[in-house]
């Protein structure tokens, strides 16, 4: 009895900076009113939630946090799995395993606000349209952008696409390019296993008014086949990029198409070698291993 209380305390347990992370939320979020909606109670308590999770049930590992310093960049990562799990995971890993911490915001889609509860509870967890004059006022403000340029094409794939880097939107390379912020690539290995046999019908999902609606083999099991499976995960975070001074936020597409097809091609090589060096999980479910390609 004692050994499964041991283990039950050790998954409720919270990452050993803690107090770094809510002192942190404290001085930056407390004293004034987030104007995006922006709650640091509501993200303290996210912590106590999600790191259980982050640590024991995915046992995320992260590659590369030394190669962030303390000022704003564009995290910018390839969009995968059916559900935002990928945008949760590395919005803890930036709080909980950076240094200093900081809150993530994601740059989300128009149709995101708009839906019941989860609308407002991601706003609350800092959140925001994706917009030019949202990302400029982060920016100036210190803050660090997450964006996921592939939108819903990276999450609405069946399962032969898995890990396929889709087409690159140029939007976010403008918004990095208003202050010259510094783009983070980012790699994330693991969500897609989450839910296996996954098919997408878009003409199901368009007629329903839905960005995407993933069906997978385990919602044969009801209620209990929608939590995702405990694929390990691993974050990959890459060399920082710098943009180019010459151009700016209204240069012609045919300046900009470059930089963003060879930032697309870079994360795509990452996912290829996370996939590589990734633990074994797909197998055991009976999905084909990838890491060999």
């Amino acid at each position: 009895m004692g050994v499964m209380n041991q283990a039950f305390d050790s998954f409720l347990d919270l990452p050993e900076n803690y107090e770094e992370i809510f002192d942190f939320l404290d001085e930056h979020y407390a004293k004034n009113r987030d104007p995006w909606g922006l709650d640091h109670k509501v993200i303290k308590a996210g912590v106590k939630m999600v790191w259980p999770l982050y640590k024991h049930y995915f046992r995320v590992r992260l590659f590369g946090a030394e190669k962030v310093k303390n000022h704003p960049y564009m995290v910018v990562a390839n969009h995968t799995g059916q559900i935002a799990m990928d945008g949760a995971l590395l919005y803890a890993a930036f709080l909980t395993q950076i240094h200093p911490p900081r809150v993530l915001r994601a740059m989300v889609e128009r149709f995101i606000p708009t839906l019941p509860f989860f609308g407002n509870r991601v706003a609350e967890c800092g959140a925001v349209l994706g917009d030019r004059q949202n990302c400029k006022q982060l920016i100036e403000n210190g803050e660090s952008l997450l964006v996921f340029p592939e939108g819903v094409r990276g999450v609405a794939k069946n399962t032969r696409q898995f890990y396929q880097v889709q087409t690159f939107s140029k939007g976010f390379y403008r918004m990095a390019l208003i202050h010259h912020t510094p783009i983070l690539p980012c790699a994330i290995i693991g969500c897609e296993e989450m839910y296996p046999y996954v098919y997408h019908p878009r003409w199901l999902a368009k007629n329903l008014g839905m960005p995407a609606l993933p069906l997978s083999a385990s919602m044969l099991l009801g209620p209990l086949g929608l939590l995702p499976l405990p694929s390990p995960v691993d974050i990959i975070i890459g060399d920082p990029i710098e943009l180019p001074k010459e151009l700016e936020v209204d240069s012609p597409d045919k300046e900009i198409e470059p930089h963003v097809a060879e930032i697309q091609a870079h994360i795509a090589e990452m996912v290829n070698t996370g996939l590589k060096n990734r633990r074994p999980f797909k197998e055991r479910i009976g999905l084909p291993d990838q890491r060999e390609i």
